[in-house]
């Protein structure tokens, strides 16, 4: 891939500007230093490679050469974009969703907040970082990396969640550059058309482990466990306590587990 095909591929979508480099330290660092010198809203940066990727709570997100998807998409405040902030993470996870779906046919999932899931294995991660002035909102930048190839997945001691990738669950290779421009686009549909109650209902529909009973981790304290139910309106997590209770969990530094893994 180079700049020029990339742009070839991507003349269709309505972005702003597109960087593109072979290897980059992380796509949302590349992101947040454009916007510093002026990027455009709805500005893109691809890496064949990242060096430094971020994941949530600044873990590492490793993307090897040739064999994942890892883009981050600009943001600025848009008077015609109603979107709350918070769910920016899970419209990201949605659109990778929706793609694997429709273009091969792959039953992802969302385990809550923001990863995807292939048949009980992480495949894809969200990561969010947003920009304020004061209480103003300045930017956001969405960052999302895919697991496509063999190469992608990292080995069971680095990570804390079983892994997989496309083409794994796939059973044959895939053309990554195109998976990502049907995500890309699923993005920015949900951007301008964006309605809560319809998005609530179809990132509900996504969920991974509805009606299981689950555990969630958090550091130092004891797990709490739970029937997963589904979304409260404000996208937090809805579970079923023993003592029939119902308990909204927000996000945070929490671990999504069922209890049998």
């Amino acid at each position: 891939m180079d700049l020029p095909t990339l742009q070839l591929l991507l003349e269709d979508l309505p972005l702003g500007a597109v960087d593109y480099s072979p290897v980059l330290d992380s796509t949302n660092a590349r992101a947040q230093r454009w916007i510093s010198s002026g990027a455009s809203h709805l500005s893109l940066v691809v890496a064949d490679e990242q060096t430094a990727g971020r994941g949530r709570n600044g873990r590492i997100w490793l993307t090897p050469p040739g064999s994942a998807i890892a883009f981050s998409l600009i943001l600025l405040p848009e008077v015609n974009n109603p979107i709350s902030i918070p769910y920016l993470s899970p419209l990201g996870a949605l659109a990778v969703c929706e793609s694997l779906q429709s273009m091969y046919d792959l039953p992802a999932l969302i385990k809550w907040p923001n990863d995807i899931l292939l048949f009980g294995e992480k495949a894809a991660g969200i990561l969010v970082e947003t920009e304020w002035q004061g209480e103003q909102f300045h930017s956001a930048v969405l960052g999302i990396g895919i697991n496509v190839a063999p190469g992608s997945v990292p080995e069971p001691s680095e990570i804390n969640f079983p892994a997989t990738c496309v083409e794994g669950a796939l059973g044959r290779s895939v053309d990554r550059w195109a998976l990502m421009k049907g995500v890309i686009e699923r993005v920015i549909k949900r951007l301008q058309d964006f309605d809560q109650q319809k998005f609530l209902q179809a990132w509900e529909d996504k969920l991974a482990f509805t009606g299981e009973t689950v555990q969630l981790l958090r550091k130092d304290e004891q797990p709490i466990i739970g029937q997963l139910e589904g979304l409260m309106r404000d996208g937090s997590l809805r579970l079923l306590l023993p003592n029939g209770k119902v308990l909204s969990v927000r996000a945070g530094e929490i671990h999504l587990r069922a209890v049998d893994s």
